[in-house]
């Protein structure tokens, strides 16, 4: 070997080593970042006229572990998914209250109980009489504001889902420019690490919307396709469109038009079930709620006012009233009718005639409803039909309840009881979820950059550097000789 080919080589392997040693810097200093792939410099034998001659660098390599990404975001979406709807069910047994805390609903319906006992003792008390008056009003205004709470969570899940669409629309769009920045990096020769890197976050910002899969293309460049076979990415990006409200009312539902689905590129797609292009992400949470669970819930809410409503407005219970008039609780102060049921728990009133401050008069709770003057006020007979009324076991007459009879009490103990049974079940998903997530997520981490084994590469990259140097110096010396001869 000429001395000229000894220090061409020596060259080509200070630059391989001063490349190297900028990998090992770049890989150490993105230990923590998220989304960054280790990298490694691949080489390769550099040859002229089949002698070897140096080194020559054909690129950097980025190492991530596709599928394991790809399972991790997978669980990212299942957390998304589970946290919504626990959420959810957890404002709502809260809403409701467990019987063991004051102002909750069966806590209500125990001092409503309690204070018509009371009243059937001292029916001449007006005390007595204005505390079961609060006692009813209480419960309607519990049943009140727990619809209330229902349609709110409506509405904000509606308002999520625009959010989430604007955000996956996006998403897309970014990782559609990066694949093509990518695309054009490689063509040219250009180290695409860095923005592989960036789409590699950006696909994971909004797997957790949209459970989804990443597919290789040619050219760096990637597919992005849901887990229900809806085509998200695929050279350009989907765009999905949905309309919000402003206000949502039980009424208002998918299948009265009233609110808006959810289309990718102008086709209507299904939002709810396992079939759904969208299923098991944050954003099927957020119409699940809206569509189904928040709408189940209102049902069994309206199936327990009814229930109050229909055990006294019987007129066996009161012989007052008309028949066909309304009884203590009322829709809006009107009598109930059966078809009208939906959103009845956010219309229950007490009836006006027992309110002093709606015109009414306490002793008609002890006298009745229909009476027209005050009666005996030793006379407790109707408080105790009332009482009778609340205690009695009756078959609800509509919700997903069991066709058991029960007392009203009863009642509202299998409303919280089915409640907290759907929240538990929601929460032991949950935790599967994350314990899962945080699982593959450690995976993940433990295949990031180890900065032991790249401060070994680094000690191995100043020693062949020397080494190199060292080589050009000998070859330096002994031009110097012949130059000198």
């Amino acid at each position: 070997m000429s001395i000229a080919g000894a220090m061409s080589n020596a060259l080509s392997g200070l630059g391989a080593n001063a490349r190297a040693a900028e990998v090992v810097s770049s890989n150490v200093a993105n230990a923590m970042t998220e989304g960054y792939g280790a990298r490694s410099l691949a080489l390769s034998t550099r040859s002229l006229d089949g002698s070897g001659s140096g080194v020559r660098v054909e690129g950097v390599m980025r190492h991530v572990d596709e599928a394991l990404i790809g399972d991790r975001r997978l669980a990212d979406a299942s957390v998304a998914y589970g946290d919504s709807l626990s959420s959810f069910l957890t404002d709502l047994e809260s809403a409701l209250g467990t019987p063991d805390k004051p102002g909750s609903l069966s806590a209500r319906v125990a001092q409503f109980e309690a204070s018509l006992i009371e009243a059937a003792a001292y029916p001449d008390s007006e005390a007595a009489l204005s505390s079961t008056l609060a006692a009813a009003k209480g419960i309607a205004s519990h049943l009140n504001s727990t619809s209330d709470m229902v349609q709110t969570a409506r509405l904000e899940a509606d308002r999520e889902i625009a959010v989430q669409v604007e955000t996956l629309n996006q998403g897309l769009k970014d990782v559609q420019v990066l694949n093509t920045k990518i695309r054009e990096a490689t063509m040219r020769g250009v180290d695409p690490s860095g923005m592989m890197d960036l789409r590699q976050q950006k696909i994971d910002e909004i797997a957790s919307i949209v459970p989804m899969k990443q597919i290789s293309r040619d050219g760096n460049q990637v597919a992005l396709i849901s887990t229900g076979g809806a085509i998200l990415l695929d050279g350009k990006a989907a765009e999905l469109s949905f309309s919000t409200v402003n206000l949502i009312v039980p009424e208002m539902t998918i299948a009265s038009g009233a609110l808006s689905g959810l289309q990718i590129n102008g086709r209507s797609i299904e939002t709810s079930g396992a079939r759904s292009p969208i299923a098991g992400g944050s954003l099927a949470a957020q119409f699940e709620i809206r569509d189904e669970v928040a709408i189940q819930s209102q049902t069994r809410l309206d199936a327990v006012a009814r229930d109050f409503v229909e055990r006294f407005q019987d007129s066996s219970v009161d012989p007052t009233t008309a028949p066909g008039a309304a009884g203590l609780f009322t829709d809006a102060g009107a009598v109930f009718d059966a078809a009208d049921e939906l959103g009845l728990s956010s219309r229950l009133e007490v009836n006006t005639l027992v309110d002093p401050d709606q015109g009414g008069a306490l002793w008609r709770i002890r006298d009745g409803l229909g009476a027209a003057v005050p009666g005996n006020v030793g006379d407790s007979s109707l408080i105790n039909s009332l009482a009778d009324a609340l205690s009695n076991k009756r078959v609800p007459a509509s919700g997903d309840f069991l066709g058991a009879a029960r007392s009203a009490g009863g009642l509202t103990a299998d409303l919280l009881t089915l409640v907290g049974s759907d929240r538990k079940a929601a929460q032991s998903e949950l935790s599967f979820a994350s314990a899962q997530q945080s699982s593959l997520k450690q995976m993940e981490l433990s295949q990031g950059v180890d900065t032991d084994a790249e401060m070994q590469k680094l000690m191995l990259i100043e020693q062949a550097y020397a080494a190199n140097a060292q080589v050009i110096s000998a070859a330096d010396e002994m031009l110097q000789a012949i130059l000198q001869l």
